[in-house]
């Protein structure tokens, strides 16, 4: 069974950056989208950010620009780095994955019901 844990989450202030990580124990992230996702309260979970197992990004359009989304394959560990903080990306963030999909233009990356595998949250809290 896959699992998977993202982790890295903080209080930072507004302009501020941190660096969530996603973590596996098994080689999924070599063939297969990750998604990254963020929930704040009383709102929808909503999509933020996939990367193919090329290592091409997508990004929603309120992050793109200030958000980066990388891996590491060798440490089966997918990045995104979150710069120029606001308030607004106040929210938990979770990792996502899915089977036999390498490329998040393939499919609806940014529906929540298209993956199969998602990691427990990791709260960002940005403070003004």
């Amino acid at each position: 069974d896959v699992q998977l844990q993202a982790f890295g989450g903080g209080l930072v202030q507004t302009g501020g950056s941190l660096r969530l990580s996603c973590t596996t124990s098994g080689a999924i992230f070599e063939e297969n989208a990750v998604g990254w996702f963020r929930q704040a309260p009383g709102k929808e979970r909503e999509a933020v950010a996939c990367i193919s197992a090329d290592d091409s990004p997508d990004y929603a359009r309120s992050v793109k620009g200030r958000f980066t989304v990388s891996s590491d394959k060798a440490e089966n560990t997918v990045y995104l780095q979150m710069d120029s903080l606001k308030v607004d990306d106040t929210a938990v963030y979770y990792c996502a994955s899915l089977n036999d999909e390498g490329e998040c233009s393939a499919f609806d990356w940014d529906n929540q019901e298209e993956y199969d595998y998602w990691g427990q949250g990791t709260q960002v809290t940005v403070s003004s």
